[in-house]
């Protein structure tokens, strides 16, 4: 008898998982903090001694917050779910999988575009994936996404 759990995992349960944060891209953050420093700057000019660094102190932070903010999301694939933000949907409900290249974004997330759909997008990164769902208790008809690399994300799901 083998103890050890089989090295090819069941149909459900995806590939060996898909981790991804859609982080804004790194450059951001230098005009950000710019601007921050320049609103500062405009503070810093209409108030004498420790008060004029209040400006500084509290808009570099909140910049570069409101940035991180933005890229927190994350895609991943593992223990038999794909979780796209706080949404997550069983892998047994995961239906046909379509890569929407950057070029066709317009077109999917317009009038291809239905109300019904979860959306998470992210305009910093390149494609889109959509997925269908086929949960008949699950008013979605699918999900579309933001992701950097389709395929990784394409071999996880076990496509």
């Amino acid at each position: 008898m083998n103890e050890h759990p089989s090295s090819t995992p069941p149909a459900t349960s995806g590939g060996s998982g898909f981790d991804e944060r859609l982080s804004v891209p790194w450059w951001w953050y230098v005009p950000a903090v710019f601007v921050a420093a320049l609103l500062g700057a405009e503070i810093h000019l209409g108030y004498p001694g420790i008060r004029s660094w209040i400006g500084y102190a509290v808009l570099v932070p909140v910049a570069v917050g409101v940035l991180f903010w933005l890229g927190r999301v994350r895609v991943r694939v593992g223990a038999g779910e794909l979780r796209v933000g706080e949404a997550t949907l069983a892998l047994r409900h995961v239906g046909r999988v379509e890569v929407v290249q950057k070029a066709d974004k317009q077109i999917a997330l317009g009038p291809e575009l239905d109300p019904a759909a979860f959306l998470l997008h992210r305009s910093w990164v390149g494609p889109l994936v959509r997925v269908e769902v086929t949960d008949p208790e699950d008013p979605t008809p699918y999900w579309i996404f933001s992701v950097r690399d389709p395929e990784r994300l394409l071999a996880a799901l076990g496509r």
